[in-house]
């Protein structure tokens, strides 16, 4: 499916009322599991990986793998489970092993209908991240990456964490903006900390907000944080201006999957054997 009817297929379930719903798949059977759910935008990632190994999310940001490498990994159990839905790569646009272009041609070659910038230095802060900046690896080289796909016609999709980073993305080019508020929390590996629903919402506006003022025709979605469950979802979109959909990562695939295993091995432990 080309770029141009995926969002015109976007924009006509807008149009009916209908939000965007993307979603993160660490495994083919999450993906398999999610078009089945009626999903709009499957996202494969290293961190999907990690995340469904039962490790935090922020494992995706460490010196674990190399993020491009276990991606195109993951294609080949991920793509071939798809039918219909677009499935897009998440690119570590700060790469200094990969030569951008050639990379994500190999990217739409393989069967990607497009990218989202992840890992992303956006979720970094502090001396840190101002260290990654000075050195040729900051979040300027994300957009660099989403313009590049851009112009190759891919789907883009990049998360942002506030307005400058959202106003550089739909400049480039991104046809949906992720505005993202930190790391989902609930659950038995999510994050303990995180924004009240109140200030998430704030802060997802603004980045619309930001967003629309680069261009008008961009799409933002909300996603981590407190934005947990469908009902987190539905309040956000309620209470927020030009916000089309929800993004999910563990969202999605993992705290849908905890419950569930816990209660069916605790639905076969609670079985007695007959008495002899």
């Amino acid at each position: 499916m080309t770029r141009t009817k995926i969002l015109e297929r976007f924009r006509r379930k807008i149009a009916s009322g209908q939000p965007i719903i993307g979603g993160g798949a660490g495994t083919g059977l999450s993906a398999k599991c999610a078009e089945a759910g009626g999903i709009d935008l499957i996202i494969i990632y290293n961190s999907g990986r990690f995340r469904m190994a039962g490790r935090g999310s922020l494992a995706g940001l460490m010196p674990y793998g190399d993020a491009n490498a276990i991606v195109m990994e993951m294609a080949r159990e991920v793509l071939p489970v798809v039918d219909h839905t677009p499935v897009l790569a998440g690119v570590c646009g700060t790469d200094p092993f990969r030569i951008m272009d050639r990379f994500l041609a190999e990217v739409r070659d393989a069967g990607f209908a497009g990218v989202q910038n992840f890992p992303t230095v956006g979720l970094i802060d502090g001396q840190f991240r101002r260290g990654l900046e000075e050195t040729g690896m900051g979040y300027d080289k994300e957009v660099s990456m989403i313009a590049r796909a851009h112009r190759l016609d891919l789907l883009t999709c990049p998360y942002v964490h506030d307005e400058h980073e959202a106003y550089a993305m739909a400049s480039a080019g991104a046809d949906v903006v992720v505005a993202h508020v930190g790391l989902t929390t609930k659950g038995l590996i999510g994050a303990q900390s995180a924004l009240g629903i109140d200030e998430a919402i704030e802060r997802v506006q603004v980045m619309a907000d930001a967003a629309h003022s680069a261009r008008d025709d961009v799409l933002v979605l909300c996603h981590g944080g407190p934005i947990a469950e469908p009902s987190d979802a539905a309040e956000v979109l309620t209470r927020t201006r030009g916000v089309v959909g929800f993004f999910g990562a563990s969202s999605i695939e993992r705290l849908p999957t905890e419950p569930a295993i816990i209660g069916q091995v605790q639905a076969f432990t609670a079985l007695r054997l007959p008495e002899s």
